[in-house]
Order: structure tokens, then sequence, then C-alpha cells
């Protein structure tokens, strides 16, 4: 009796830890939705804010490369021009 007495109150003890992760969690985007807030009331642009703060999430290399993939596609559907003179021949 001794071990599920032990196991129970382990598990006790996780659920009540992750119950208090996830209240700070919840508070922690009440910040950071406060944030955003107060930046869009100085006249910042919320969603580029929301982006710059994503691509800094990611190592320059990587970015350059999703970069490097969206131009080619954007030129390929002719939504951005070609200027690099040796772009996908799609015709």
């Amino acid at each position: 009796m001794a071990d599920t007495s032990l196991a129970r109150d382990q598990l006790r003890t996780i659920v009540e830890r992750i119950e208090r992760l996830e209240e700070e969690k919840k508070a922690i985007a009440d910040d950071i939705r406060d944030v955003y807030a107060e930046a869009k009331g100085n006249g910042f642009d919320v969603k580029a804010l929301r982006k710059i703060v994503s691509l800094r999430k990611i190592e320059p290399t990587e970015r350059e490369e999703q970069d490097m993939i969206l131009d080619t596609y954007m030129i390929a559907l002719g939504m951005a021009p070609d200027t690099s003179g040796d772009g996908p021949d799609l015709g």
C-alpha cells in the first residue's frame, strides 16, 4: 500500500505543478497581449511586430534560406519581379 500512496502523491504533485505552470503561461500570454496593445496604442503595426518577433527566433542562415525559397515561389507566380536574370524558366 505504501507504493500506491507514494505513486498517488507523486501524481498529485505532478498535476499540481502542471496546473501552476499553465496559470503562469496564461499570465505571461496576458502580459504579451498587453505589450502588443501598448505598441498599437503608440502607433506601431502589431502584425509587423509579431512577424519581427517570429523572424528573430529563426537562425539567420535558415531565415535566408526561407527568404530565397519564398522569393523563388513569388517570382514563379508573377508576384515579384525577377531581378536576378536567371529566374525559373516556366514557359
